[in-house]
C-alpha cells in the first residue's frame, strides 16, 4: 500500500495545477475506491491537498517541506535566493521567505547576514502567523474571504509580554498592515527579535509568498528595518516575475 501511495504522489507531481480522481485513477491502473482511499490518507498527513470547486488534487506543502529540506542538504540555490542574496549584502541582515499553509507558516528560505547572531527559519519549519511580520502579511494580503476567515479562527497564544493576544486589536493591527503595504514585529514573537516584511504577490495580484528582513534588537531598532522596506518591495516585485505562478 505504501509503493502506491508512493506512486500516486509522484503521479501528481506532474501535475502542477492538480488533477481530478478519475484520470489519476486510469494513471495509476488502481481502480477508483483504491486511488480514493489513498488520496484521503494522504490528505489527512498533508502530502495532497483537494480543491472543492475543481475537485483537482494537487501535491500538499508537507511534500515541500521534505523537499526544501533535502534540498537544503544537497546545497540547494532556487530562483529565489540570489534576490535574497543581494538584499542581505544589502542590509548585513538575515533574509527570510514563507508561505502560509493553514493556520500556520512554512519557511522555505533563509539567507543569513554577515552579523554573529543569527535568528531561526530554517526551510521546512513552521511558526505562528499572529506574532511575526511575514505572518501577518500573509494573513493580510489574502482574499477577503480568507482574511476574515484566520481573523476569526487564528489562535492568539501570548509568547512574549508584546504579543498581540486580543482578536480586535490584532484585526486593527492586520488593517494597518494592509494600509501601509508591510508588516512589523517588535518582540511579539521572541523577545529580542524584530522584523519587518512585504508580500510577494502571483502576476494575478494573489500573494504567494512573505518575505522579511530580521534583526536582534541589541543592534538594530525597527525604524532601521522599516528604512529597508523598499529595498525588500523592489525585491518583492523582481520575484512576482521569476517565481512560478502557481
Amino acid at each position: 500500500m505504501a509503493g502506491k501511495a508512493l506512486t500516486l504522489l509522484s503521479l501528481l507531481g506532474d501535475y502542477p495545477h492538480g488533477e481530478q480522481l478519475a484520470r489519476l485513477s486510469r494513471a495509476t491502473g488502481y481502480p477508483l475506491t483504491t486511488t480514493h482511499r489513498l488520496l484521503l490518507s494522504l490528505i489527512r498527513h498533508g502530502y495532497v491537498e483537494y480543491d472543492e470547486v475543481s475537485r483537482r488534487y494537487s501535491l500538499g506543502l508537507r511534500v515541500f517541506e521534505l523537499g526544501q529540506r533535502v534540498s537544503r542538504a544537497r546545497g540547494f540555490a532556487g530562483v529565489a535566493l540570489p534576490v535574497m542574496e543581494k538584499i542581505t549584502r544589502e542590509t548585513s541582515e538575515q533574509t527570510l521567505m514563507s508561505v502560509l499553509d493553514g493556520h500556520e507558516q512554512v519557511f522555505i528560505h533563509s539567507v543569513l547576514g554577515s552579523q554573529r547572531m543569527q535568528i531561526t527559519g530554517q526551510p521546512g519549519a513552521r511558526g505562528p502567523l499572529h506574532c511575526t511580520a511575514m505572518g501577518k502579511v500573509l494573513v493580510a494580503f489574502q482574499s477577503d474571504v480568507e482574511r476574515e476567515r484566520l481573523l476569526t479562527e487564528l489562535s492568539l497564544p501570548r509568547l512574549t509580554p508584546r504579543t498581540i493576544v486580543d482578536r480586535p486589536e490584532f484585526r486593527a493591527e492586520i488593517d494597518r498592515v494592509r494600509a501601509k503595504g508591510y508588516g512589523t514585529t517588535d518582540e511579539e514573537h521572541e523577545t529580542g527579535i524584530l522584523a519587518t516584511a512585504v508580500p510577494i504577490f502571483r502576476p494575478n495580484g494573489d500573494i504567494t509568498a512573505a518575505l522579511a528582513l530580521v534583526a536582534p534588537a541589541y543592534r538594530s531598532s525597527l525604524d532601521d528595518l522599516i528604512r529597508f522596506v523598499p529595498v525588500l518591495q523592489d525585491a518583492a516585485r523582481e520575484l512576482t516575475a521569476l517565481l512560478p505562478a502557481h
